[in-house]
């Protein structure tokens, strides 16, 4: 049986209602009965207005209603008009940035487990020049019913973690509120998925659901720290001893603001943010840009070295966006000379995320994810130590298409931060920075933060990570693929002008195992690798 669709939802249908009746009293009023006009229309206006903002504040599936009650319903009623009158007023459902109306749509939909199908055809301009798409099967596999996950830990780890391939990016405490917190790791625990912490440390929000965490160590080192902001092995020890902690990731740089260091507005060091992070309150935390713990590429794999020593052998990794390219190979070269290799690399893009960030540095610093995950994944095929290292993905990934063009690259798990975000009920208002987010996702202000109901948001994290990767299962089996690990980049094409089309074999060619070591003529690692040196990360010219 077909479910009857209601071209506006009940809320639009019983507002116009309402406000009907009320015209139709004002008019009784002016026209027959002053004692109406006067008296009984105001009532029934304040009233019904006093009524709803009092359902507003006490419901828990809108976190806008709730922070702005009644006000807040004419964005939804805008939300509501029919496609043909928006598109004369506000942007297409290709358009808005950093993700479009229709992704934002999707996360929303998906979240909320409700329709998310798409009628009449693409809006897509399939002839655009860049446009890229994923090549189908005309003998599909049946749809994989098994949960995607890969073991991180290579041969080093004592104890490898099994991950899914869809998990929560860093974000901090601070940058996010409590109950953001609260809420993410609840989903993933749910879920059975994983939640970066950011390099703001373990806040007591990550520790209350029990879910899985990847302790991100920035370079201020936030919650392993001495006095004077150097790594305090003994603090480091005593929190990745804790099972809830499943790896450890050492950021190296973040993709909004590569080389900058964290940014935490003084706005938001609150009382509590300056306890757990050891940070003077109402100052901004603007965590070095470079790390006081190594200097040089040897130096970097013997802190890693380290730290899993520390944690009892738990996996460790660094996340950076690529800068210089032989700067990532001297990190390889290091990896050759020390014997010491990590156990995974998360490559975040210059598209990624942030609170806040210079525009100079958002917009024109570092390379975008797809680039960087290529690169990466070719240099340790090139230095023969792909097979031991796996390879996250970061940077505007929202849908399941991001995700398996990310894994065609050569990730093996994709990190999303916007998109969980977005589940919570994040409406892309641009405001993480000014601690006044509409939706109480981004604040330290309790006020706003109430607005997000943990029970209700959880389960939208659950079903936004639950149905993005059906999603995927369904991309996968059209394809004629049955696990994200058989993607390759044969299986993506790329629009080159309105008449010419390549595949990403071709747009990214694809080093052999240890060419690096034997000799390579492909352009993007020839010079880089021969000027790069394992004892400094400065060019050998």
């Amino acid at each position: 049986m077909e479910t009857l669709m209601l071209p506006f939802s009940p809320r639009f249908i019983v507002l116009t209602i309402c406000g009907v009746i009320t015209l139709l009293l004002i008019g009784l009023g002016l026209a027959d009965h002053k004692i109406i006009n006067l008296i009984v229309v105001p009532v029934l206006i304040f009233g019904g207005l006093t009524l709803l903002g009092i359902r507003d504040l006490v419901q828990k599936d809108h976190a806008v209603l709730r922070n702005y009650p009644i006000s807040a319903h004419l964005r939804f009623l805008l939300e509501e008009i029919r496609p043909e009158m928006r598109q004369y007023f506000f942007e297409g459902e290709k358009d808005g940035m950093p993700f479009s109306r229709d992704t934002r749509a999707v996360v929303y939909q998906r979240a909320k487990m409700v329709l998310d199908k798409r009628p009449f055809g693409t809006q897509e301009n399939v002839y655009g020049i860049g446009f890229e798409w994923m090549n189908h099967s005309v003998a599909p596999k049946p749809l994989a019913r098994e949960k995607f996950r890969i073991t991180v830990g290579g041969p080093d780890c004592a104890r490898p973690y099994s991950a899914s391939v869809f998990n929560i990016s860093a974000m901090s405490f601070g940058a996010l509120s409590p109950n953001a917190i609260r809420a993410l790791n609840a989903g993933a625990r749910k879920g059975s998925f994983a939640h970066d912490t950011g390099e703001g440390g373990v806040s007591p929000y990550h520790r209350e659901n029990g879910g899985d965490l990847i302790w991100q160590i920035g370079s201020g080192y936030f919650g392993c720290r001495n006095p004077d902001g150097s790594f305090n092995p003994d603090a480091f020890a005593k929190v990745a001893s804790d099972d809830q902690v499943k790896m450890i990731e050492l950021k190296v740089s973040q993709g909004a603001k590569p080389g900058h260091g964290g940014v935490l507005p003084a706005a938001k060091v609150s009382a509590e943010i300056s306890r757990i992070r050891g940070v003077t309150i109402g100052e901004d935390c603007i965590s070095p840009s470079t790390h006081k713990a190594y200097s040089t590429p040897i130096q970097m794999m013997q802190f890693l070295g380290e730290m899993r020593r520390l944690s009892g052998g738990k996996p460790v990794g660094f996340k950076l966006c690529v800068g210089h390219r032989w700067e990532f190979l001297a990190i390889c070269k290091a990896m050759l000379e020390t014997g010491i290799y990590p156990d995974f690399i998360v490559v975040d893009g210059k598209e990624g995320g942030t609170g806040a960030a210079p525009l100079e540095f958002m917009d024109h610093l570092g390379m975008p994810m797809r680039e960087g995950v290529n690169f990466v994944h070719n240099a340790l095929v090139g230095i023969d130590a792909r097979d031991r290292i796996k390879i996250g993905a970061a940077g505007k990934i929202a849908t399941a298409f991001d995700m398996a063009r990310a894994m065609a690259l050569g990730a093996d798990w994709c990190n999303s931060a916007r998109g969980f975000m977005m589940s919570l009920g994040c409406i892309q208002s641009l405001s993480c920075h000014t601690d006044r987010c509409p939706t109480g996702v981004a604040t330290q202000d309790p006020g706003r933060s109430r607005a997000l109901v943990v029970p209700h948001k959880m389960e939208r994290v659950y079903n936004y990570h639950h149905a993005t990767l059906q999603a995927l299962a369904e991309l996968l089996a059209a394809a004629g693929l049955e696990h994200p690990r058989d993607i390759r980049p044969v299986h993506f094409s790329h629009r080159l002008s309105s008449t010419q089309v390549t595949s990403f074999a071709r747009l990214y060619p694809q080093l052999r195992p240890g060419e690096l070591l034997t000799g390579t003529d492909e352009q993007r690692f020839r010079e880089p690798w021969s000027i790069a040196r394992a004892d400094t990360f400065a060019p050998a010219l």
